[in-house]
C-alpha cells in the first residue's frame, strides 16, 4: 500500500466500523504509511520499555516508527502507551476528524475477548446513528483488532470524542482477563456455528490458529468501554461486530433498552 490520505479512505458511516488493512499503519493527519514488523523474534509478554522498543522498530519506506514520529514533531515512543481501537476509532477518516495527530497503529489478536456492540446510538454524521464497539468476554474466542501506541492526551481525546458531551459514558479501563498478541498474518475469527451456547454462557470449542507475534501485557493496555448501558443483549447472547455489520445489526437485531451491564461481561483491574 502506498501512502494515502485518511480522507481518501473508504468510509460509510452506516456500515461503520470500517476495518483497517491487514497490515499495521502509521497515521498522521496528512497520510497513512504501511508498516512492516521487525524480523527478530521477541519473547513476551511485552510491556513498558520492551513494548515501546518493539513498536518503535516497525519500519516504513521512510524509516522506523521512531523516525516517523520525530519527522512529525510528535511525542516519542517513550511517552506512549498501548490503547485498543475497537471500532470507529480504528477509522483513519475519524482519527483525522478528531485531529489526533501522529500515532502508530498495530494489528493485534485478542483471545478470550470479543468486540460487541454497545447498547446506544451516536447520531453524529448519520441517522439513525452509529453503534460504537465495546468489549466483552467469550471463552475460547479470538479475533483481530487494532492497537495504537498513544500519548495520554491522545487517549483522553479519543474517549472525549466517544462521550460526545455525556461525561463518563465511556471509560478507559485495563482488562483483567483475556490475552493479547501482535498478529502479523490474516486469520479468521470463529464462525457463529463454532459457538456453543448452553442458555447462559457462550463458548468457542474450535482450536485457534497458532500465534505468530509476541504477547502483549494486557494488564498495561487501556481500552474504552461503554459504561452507561454496557453492551447489547441479544436474548442473553452477544452481538459480535465480527459477524454483524452496522446496518445488518441495526436493521435486523437492534431494539432499544436491551443491554447487559458492562461489569457483568468484563472483569477489569
Amino acid at each position: 500500500m502506498r501512502d494515502t490520505s485518511p480522507r481518501l479512505w473508504p468510509y460509510a458511516p452506516a456500515n461503520s466500523p470500517v476495518a483497517l488493512p491487514e497490515s499495521p499503519l502509521f497515521f498522521s493527519n496528512a497520510a497513512l504509511s504501511e508498516l512492516t514488523p521487525p524480523s527478530d523474534r521477541q519473547e513476551g509478554p511485552l510491556s513498558g520499555p520492551a513494548l515501546q522498543a518493539y513498536c518503535a522498530s516497525f519500519t516504513s519506506s521512510k524509516g522506523t516508527v521512531e523516525h516517523l514520529l520525530a519527522e512529525q514533531s510528535a511525542p516519542p515512543m517513550s511517552q506512549r502507551r498501548p490503547f485498543l481501537l475497537l471500532g470507529e476509532l480504528a477509522n483513519p477518516y475519524r482519527l483525522q476528524d478528531i485531529r489526533i495527530g501522529a500515532m502508530p497503529i498495530y494489528t493485534v489478536r485478542m483471545t478470550g475477548l470479543s468486540r460487541t456492540y454497545a447498547d446506544g446510538l451516536d447520531p453524529r454524521d448519520t441517522y439513525p446513528g452509529v453503534h460504537h464497539i465495546t468489549l466483552a468476554r467469550t471463552a475460547g474466542w479470538w479475533e483481530k483488532t487494532h492497537m495504537a501506541m498513544a500519548t495520554v492526551e491522545q487517549m483522553k481525546a479519543m474517549v472525549f470524542w466517544l462521550d460526545n458531551g455525556r461525561s463518563n459514558t465511556w471509560k478507559p479501563v485495563k482488562p483483567a482477563e483475556g490475552t493479547l498478541h501482535f498478529e502479523h498474518e490474516a486469520i479468521s475469527a470463529p464462525t457463529p456455528e463454532d459457538i456453543v451456547w448452553d442458555g447462559e454462557n457462550e463458548l468457542v470449542e474450535r482450536t485457534p490458529p497458532p500465534t505468530n507475534g509476541p504477547q502483549i501485557d494486557l494488564s498495561s493496555t487501556m481500552v474504552p468501554i461503554h459504561t452507561r448501558y454496557g453492551c447489547y443483549d441479544n436474548r442473553g447472547r452477544l452481538a459480535r461486530a465480527t459477524h454483524l455489520a452496522q446496518r445488518q445489526f441495526h436493521e435486523g437485531m437492534f431494539r432499544r433498552g436491551s443491554s447487559m451491564k458492562w461489569n457483568d461481561v468484563l472483569d477489569i483491574l
